[in-house]
């Protein structure tokens, strides 16, 4: 963790392993500014609080280090040591999908993610197209998926009681790369 706080770089960290993040394009930095914006303007009154992927989370099953687009918290916040910035108790996790990271996003990473006992919901969104994936847990810990494909309805993030429109969250996104 020291040698991560000191990087200019970020890094995630898996069994002993470092795997260096790249950069985000611009639909996907754009994507990730409205959801934060959006939800940080519905979640303003409420004991919640909106992270963009500069705030650590920690997979505890797998040993994951991972730095998730967006991370949402509601209540106290649990956090791995004094330096605060590893969270350990997400209710609501995003990742915006690229090309080199959407098998694992939605694989071996979301696979993770589910063990985290805080976690009640998980939303995967294409850059290159009109597609969200919206997970929920169930109480019997099953999830459920509903897909996302219209710009003109709006998604209800049952984890933090938020109604998000389809084209807030892709606005500005370059229509040619919305096929």
């Amino acid at each position: 963790m020291e040698q991560e706080r000191k990087s200019e770089w970020r890094h995630e960290y898996l069994d002993g392993e470092v795997f260096p993040i790249s950069g985000a394009s611009r639909n996907h930095a754009l994507i990730t500014t409205n959801l934060v914006r959006h939800l940080s303007q519905e979640l303003d009154e409420r004991p919640c609080t909106v992270y963009s992927s500069n705030l650590r989370v920690r997979v505890p099953r797998t040993g994951l280090y991972t730095y998730p687009d967006v991370v949402v918290t509601c209540g106290e916040e649990q956090f791995l040591d004094e330096f605060n910035d590893t969270l350990l108790n997400p209710v609501l996790i995003i990742e915006v999908l690229s090309d080199s990271t959407k098998d694992y996003d939605r694989g071996e990473k979301f696979a993770g993610y589910r063990t985290i006992t805080s976690l009640q919901e998980y939303l995967t969104i294409a850059q290159d197209k009109i597609h969200i994936e919206q997970w929920q847990c169930q109480k019997d810990r099953r999830w459920l998926l509903s897909e996302h494909f219209d710009t003109t309805v709006s998604i209800t993030l049952n984890s933090v009681d938020v109604e998000l429109l389809v084209s807030e969250i892709y606005n500005r996104v370059k229509k040619r790369a919305l096929i």
